[in-house]
């Protein structure tokens, strides 16, 4: 019988905090029923490297999250906060002082014991220049987070008790030691393997890394010895199949388990087929088209504005997404807390369009690059078919579109670095928090290279509005604070949205205890093969 789970969205209220307590974890001892076994994941693109700290991306989470803990973690599908690898934390002088309690006898997969100075080590080299290892970046997410503007210090008090002094109190700061590039590495391996650490991951996590065939799978063993076990799986592998009806297929022959982001045209099938379940939940993402401000004719608000009237958002939702689909007019998800939905969507309007490129200077239009991803992502499941109906779109409004795109990790590179006219990118919330979206990805200091704001806008008042939100812990005046940057968003147009999407994991039914997180990672600590 087909079973499909719908997993609720616990996110119009930010992130809970579990202030003591031990995470959620299966009783003492493993059910030997339920281990063994090796399950293959079928995704659509490779890891660009397997430290955790270097990486924006998913695909490179996809494998970090394996072998690395954090300090504290999301409760499994929730954007709440429980404890990881601290047990408790205390917060002191009005929130400029965490100190957190780690656990005892935790140890990294090359034996050697987490204590406070491996944290200090896992934090310090991603913001002290004159750390032996800060070469090793660029350490992109601390950046893009401005965390050196809100970090001070972070010291060892003891063996097993770290504190972080902060420059200013930060709402959302809990909630970003839960993600990936706060993740605690094991300085010994980091000495050992040097700079290439990143091809040789060691952490606390589920499972041990032993081999990366790149472009092709990368297989991880069970950690025997895990803080929060059983790990019932004898080993996890991350397969790379690129086309989404060829990973639907490999799951029909049984050659993987379960796959990521499949072809709306395929779901039907799916939902129709024996010994398929599918995991599904509203996903916390947007996809857009960032226009970078930097570069003509895109300097100009007004071509701006003309391209979010020249694309039918429609016509893309109904080609490639699908039911799994809807319209974006805000940075931020409906699913978000301080979504503005007082804002009207500009709409298809292609005369409305050939009036701003006329009165910006080109009523004959324009030629543009327009960057299309080589990967499927929650956000945007077929780039290249989406570029291609923008193509037809634009040249109604004489707008001459040349499609490019590159090797993933390339693609990333060249936009962080602005090299675009315009690109399409996309992003799931790390945090639960508005924050992770509006400075991550439109905030001026987020637009230094390498860029998190690849549209390179940089606007005062928008920026000023997001700064004053974070450092308050007034719910209600971030609110307002937010409601009212995104409609400076709306007005000066760096992006043109294109979709939210409901995220979907077609499984074999053998699969047990896998839930989708909100904020996009794939986690298979406590996942089990039923036979």
């Amino acid at each position: 019988m087909k079973k499909v789970l719908l997993f609720a969205l616990i996110l119009l209220l930010p992130a809970a905090i579990f202030a003591a307590g031990a995470a959620e974890t299966p009783a003492a001892g493993a059910d030997d029923s339920k281990m063994g076994g090796v399950l293959v994941f079928g995704r659509s693109g490779d890891s660009v490297s397997l430290d955790p700290g270097r990486e924006t991306d998913g695909e490179s989470f996809y494998a970090t999250t394996a072998v690395f803990d954090t300090l504290v973690e999301f409760v499994p599908g929730q954007t709440a906060v429980q404890p990881a690898l601290a047990e408790s934390w205390d917060i002191e002088d009005g929130g400029l002082t965490w100190i957190f309690h780690l656990r005892e006898g935790v140890q990294f997969h090359d034996g050697t014991p987490l204590n406070a100075d491996a944290v200090v080590f896992s934090f310090e080299r991603q913001f002290i220049e004159d750390h032996p290892y800060y070469d090793h970046g660029p350490w992109k997410y601390w950046g893009y987070m401005s965390m050196s503007d809100i970090v001070e210090s972070v010291e060892a008090v003891n063996d097993l008790t770290v504190k972080f002094t902060l420059k200013k109190v930060e709402a959302p700061f809990l909630a970003n030691l839960a993600m990936d590039f706060a993740s605690i590495v094991s300085p010994t391996a980091v000495a050992k393997y040097d700079d290439d650490f990143k091809n040789n991951p060691v952490g606390t996590g589920a499972f041990v890394f032993e081999q990366w065939n790149k472009d092709s799978d990368i297989v991880f063993s069970r950690n025997e010895n895990y803080w929060d076990g059983p790990v019932y799986l004898d080993r996890l592998i991350l397969k790379v199949i690129p086309d989404a009806t060829a990973r639907w297929l490999a799951l029909q022959k049984g050659e993987v388990d379960l796959i990521d982001f499949p072809s709306a045209e395929d779901l039907p099938a799916m939902e129709a087929a024996d010994g398929i379940q599918l995991i599904q939940q509203a996903g916390l993402n947007v996809g857009y088209l960032a226009l970078n401000t930097q570069k003509k004719p895109y300097d100009n608000k007004l071509v701006r504005q003309a391209m979010n009237y020249a694309i039918d958002q429609k016509e893309i939702i109904t080609a490639v997404y699908g039911a799994q689909g809807q319209v974006a007019k805000n940075p931020l998800p409906p699913t978000m807390w301080s979504y503005n939905d007082d804002i009207e969507d500009y709409g298809y309007d292609p005369e409305k369009a050939k009036a701003l490129l006329k009165q910006a200077g080109y009523p004959n239009g324009f030629s543009t690059e327009l960057w299309a991803m080589p990967v499927a992502r929650p956000y945007n499941p077929n780039a290249r078919k989406i570029a291609e109906i923008m193509q037809a779109q634009l040249a109604k409004v004489n707008i001459d579109a040349q499609i490019v795109s590159y090797e993933w990790g390339t693609y990333l590179d060249k936009t962080d670095m602005g090299e675009h006219q315009a690109a399409m990118l996309g992003w799931t919330g790390d945090n639960g928090d508005p924050d992770n979206f509006l400075w991550v990805l439109l905030s001026a200091p987020a637009a230094e290279l390498p860029a998190g704001n690849i549209a390179l806008w940089k606007d005062a008042t928008f920026t000023d509005l997001i700064k004053r939100a974070k450092e308050t812990t007034d719910q209600a005046e971030r609110t307002r604070l937010y409601e009212e940057a995104q409609v400076v968003f709306h007005e000066e147009a760096p992006w043109v949205p294109i979709a939210h999407s409901v995220v979907t994991v077609p499984a074999k039914d053998s699969v047990q205890n896998f839930v989708i997180y909100p904020t996009g990672k794939r986690v298979f600590k406590h996942v089990y093969l039923e036979d």
